[in-house]
């Protein structure tokens, strides 16, 4: 490696102390330096669901990527996130052009890595999930699964949004998934989000996210699930009551 180029390491941090909002985060570093926390403090770094996963956003290519590392508690159209913009340069990758919507400029410099370094480390903390607690397992297998089964929900006009696992949750999953389906939030057509609660044991995640799978595909799974996004009038439209703790 050239006296140019840094080095480059990615690490999963799950906080010791957990509390409703608490987050897993993935935290590059930069010769050693936590880089995120030099420039932004006002909120936590991305979870990996959002950054590490096969030909994710920190993977470098010649076209320049965008990619947002950290964002505000309260929000990014509050308090800013930090951005950088990443992108491949002959057997070097660059990080450069960094920004926060919250502030007139960020004080960091373009860093250069070693292609073959970077890629490598990349794809080995995609696919470190030592850091993962039972529950955030299953989450995933589960979603994997329910992604591959895509007739369930569209025999009942749904679509799936995700499956979750929250720190201060350690023993249940949260399903999450839309009707009639994203497209129509998109297009302004009346829609719900329903929300479905899971328990989990401490056995062996694939079979529990396998049996789940099973379990799940053979209903209607707004049967089970409440109304949890939307709004009283597309409840009243699609034909379901709204929750009482979301009346105005």
């Amino acid at each position: 490696m050239t006296r140019d180029l840094q080095s480059f390491a990615l690490s999963v941090v799950v906080p010791d102390q957990v509390m409703r909002g608490s987050t897993v985060e993935v935290r590059p570093r930069i010769e050693g330096r936590d880089i995120v926390a030099e420039a932004f403090d006002d909120g936590p770094c991305g979870d990996p669901r959002h950054l590490l996963f096969p030909d994710g956003p920190l993977c470098a290519d010649v076209s320049s990527r965008e990619v947002r590392l950290a964002e505000a508690t309260c929000t990014e159209g509050c308090c800013g996130a930090l951005y950088v913009t990443i992108r491949r340069d002959g057997d070097q990758v660059v990080w450069g052009s960094w920004r926060n919507p919250d502030a007139d400029e960020v004080g960091l410099p373009e860093f250069r890595f070693d292609a073959q370094q970077y890629q490598a480390e990349v794809e080995r903390a995609t696919s470190d999930r030592s850091w993962e607690w039972p529950a955030r397992t299953v989450a995933r297998l589960l979603e994997e699964e329910l992604q591959r089964c895509t007739a369930w929900l569209e025999r009942w006009e749904c679509e799936l949004g995700s499956v979750s696992a929250w720190l201060w949750e350690p023993d249940q999953i949260n399903l999450f998934f839309f009707h009639p389906g994203g497209a129509a939030v998109k297009e302004d057509r009346p829609w719900l989000q329903f929300r479905m609660t899971l328990n989990v044991s401490g056995g062996d995640p694939a079979a529990q996210a396998q049996q789940l799978a099973e379990e799940l595909t053979a209903f209607d799974p707004r049967l089970a699930a409440d109304v949890c996004g939307g709004s009283p009038q597309f409840a009243r439209q699609l034909g379901y009551a709204w929750p009482q703790r979301h009346t105005l």
